[in-house]
């Protein structure tokens, strides 16, 4: 056996490494972390899917793609999910009343298991395929407002995050409204020891629904209140970056004022300090000008609105701003904010011969004070002008300015509150200009419906702009006509058209043809619509202007319809329309 050679056994290869084992543990941990997430939001989902009403869901799903339909204005997307949510919830809400009346008559289609089971598979389908469809189809009527309103065509769009958020949205208000249902059935059961069930079931819904709508009012929105109050109240106590005390007498605030700077509010501060320069007016007119008058008095300049409206007419007497060519009083926003586009518009027409006057009512904005009081703006409105027409009827009448009022958002609302009627205005004032005037205002409204037959309410006509006019554009406005009072109101402004009627009732502008400014994509549906216009309106004051609750540009030809200086030509106002898109603004 010596010498003999065995062939070696070729040696094994070494076992392969798990390509498990080569991804780093931390990496490991979070994906398994993360396929735990997903796996326990698919149980819970099927939990709640289980637990859904097919019904519910069925019309939740209509009403979630109705939700994606274009409306007035351009929507962010975390906007769209917001209404997406609330309005997938009312679908919701719907479907199972309507369930619950069908079993009531003895109608159960969905009795069995298996029919039962059938329809949920159906609606899973329905939503895989309805859901992307309609999410394609709501960027694409965005892109299309986007276009009839002049704004950014490229803006981001995470339609895929508008699902989440309905979701999130729905599901807190539907387990809301589950333990709101927990409450009644105990309160029922323990009522029906007294009482029969029916008896009991329908007392105890009287009382939670009591019980809440008193907690809501009495409880919640007084704490409200009184957070954004004094939220606000340290933004009205800064002073806007510029704004200096003014060194002229023309002015409230300045050291000859009966109004100290310091209680003029944010706003008024602003005022008093803005406007154009004799210098600016002057080579603009291209003659000599002089300085015009604002006055203003805020909400700690005297302890009620009479005694801030007496404070105003000193101020006015003491500039001296009876013996001007125009007097203009300004009912102004919730927070005492005054348009500077409509000031300088007027003062710039008139060489600066005219003298406006506002007081502050409110330190809040005009969306939050038109929720927690509808009053004050309509008293302040009333008792300022009541005060300065008191002042200026005593005057000889050919002493006297002309005088004229104007508010815009909720100071239209505010500044019409101090009129009766249209011949109240023409009788006591001798022009107005009101711009984006809210729906529920008590003198627009009669106007609006008092329209010629045919006319739309989108642009109302009374008398052919003889004695009032509605402008959704400038075009909309003759040159010849010289109305007394002048709306300005575009027709994708969600305040002009907001109203708490569009969630059952079909109103007349969304009945008629769109105007230029409004998406003809856009139609009537039942509580979704007031939905998406009230989403509109979060963002309607940064709208390009002639679109959404921008009114800029549009003084121009308002205030040359209503008052203009001798001489004054159309070319003027195209002029001073063009130097008006450059001055900064915003409420």
């Amino acid at each position: 056996m010596t010498g003999v050679q065995f062939p070696q056994a070729e040696p094994r290869p070494a076992p392969a490494t798990p390509a498990r084992s080569r991804i780093p543990v931390a990496v490991r941990r979070v994906l398994g972390f993360l396929l735990r997430v997903v796996r326990a939001l698919g149980r819970h989902l099927r939990r709640v899917f289980s637990s859904l009403s097919v019904g519910g869901m069925a019309v939740g799903l209509v009403f979630f793609c109705l939700s994606m339909a274009p409306s007035l204005l351009p929507r962010a997307w975390y906007l769209q999910g917001v209404a997406s949510g609330i309005c997938t919830v009312t679908g919701y809400a719907v479907g199972v009343i309507v369930g619950w009346a069908l079993r009531k008559f003895g109608f159960r289609p969905l009795a069995k298991p298996h029919r039962r089971w059938m329809v949920k598979r159906s609606l899973i389908v329905s939503a895989w395929v309805l859901i992307p469809l309609f999410g394609v189809l709501g960027a694409v009527w965005q892109y299309q407002v986007r276009e009839v309103t002049h704004t950014n065509r490229d803006d981001a769009n995470f339609y895929a995050l508008v699902l989440l958020i309905a979701f999130a949205l729905s599901r807190a208000v539907l387990t809301g409204a589950r333990s709101l249902r927990w409450v009644t059935r105990r309160i029922g059961r323990f009522g029906a020891r007294w009482v029969p069930l029916p008896v009991a079931k329908l007392l105890a819904a009287a009382l939670v629904a009591f019980l809440l709508v008193t907690t809501l009012s009495n409880a919640l929105l007084p704490v409200v209140n009184k957070v954004a109050g004094a939220s606000f109240s340290l933004t009205d106590s800064g002073t806007a970056p510029g704004a200096r005390p003014p060194q002229t007498m023309e002015r409230s605030g300045s050291a000859a004022s009966l109004v100290r700077w310091t209680d003029l509010g944010r706003e008024g501060r602003t005022f008093v300090s803005s406007g154009p320069t004799v210098a600016q007016l002057s080579a603009y007119r291209q003659a000599p000008a002089v300085q015009p008058i604002r006055v203003y008095a805020g909400t700690d300049s005297a302890p009620s609105l009479r005694d801030e409206a007496k404070l105003v007419v000193a101020e006015l007497d003491r500039t001296g701003a009876f013996n001007r060519a125009v007097l203009v009083v300004v009912t102004t926003t919730g927070r005492g904010w005054v348009n500077e586009d409509a000031a300088a518009a007027i003062e710039y027409m008139w060489g600066g011969n005219t003298a406006i006057a506002a007081m502050q009512y409110s330190f809040l904005p005009s969306t939050v004070a038109f929720l927690t009081d509808r009053d004050t703006p309509t008293a302040a409105g009333k008792v300022l002008f009541d005060a300065v027409h008191a002042a200026w009827a005593k005057r000889p009448a050919d002493q006297r300015p002309k005088l004229i009022v104007t508010g815009e958002s909720l100071g239209a609302y505010g500044s019409q509150g101090a009129f009766g009627s249209l011949a109240d205005v023409q009788t006591r004032a001798d022009g107005a200009v009101w711009a984006g005037t809210p729906n529920f205002t008590s003198l627009w409204r009669t106007l609006t419906d008092d329209r010629l037959a045919g006319s739309p309410e989108q642009r109302p006509s009374i008398d052919g702009c003889a004695a009032v006019c509605f402008v959704t554009a400038a075009d909309d406005l003759p040159a010849s006509a010289r109305p007394s009072v002048v709306y300005l109101q575009h027709v994708n402004d969600p305040i002009v058209w907001w109203s708490p009627s569009l969630l059952f009732d079909r109103p007349a502008w969304l009945a008629e043809p769109a105007l230029p400014g409004r998406t003809v994509a856009m139609t009537w549906i039942p509580l979704v619509t007031f939905w998406q216009v009230t989403m509109d309106i979060i963002f309607s004051t940064d709208m390009p202007a002639g679109s959404g609750h921008t009114y800029t540009l549009d003084y121009a030809n308002a205030f040359a319809a209503v008052t203009q200086p001798p001489g004054w030509t159309p070319a003027e106002t195209a002029h001073l329309r063009a130097l008006l898109a450059t001055l900064p603004n915003g409420e």
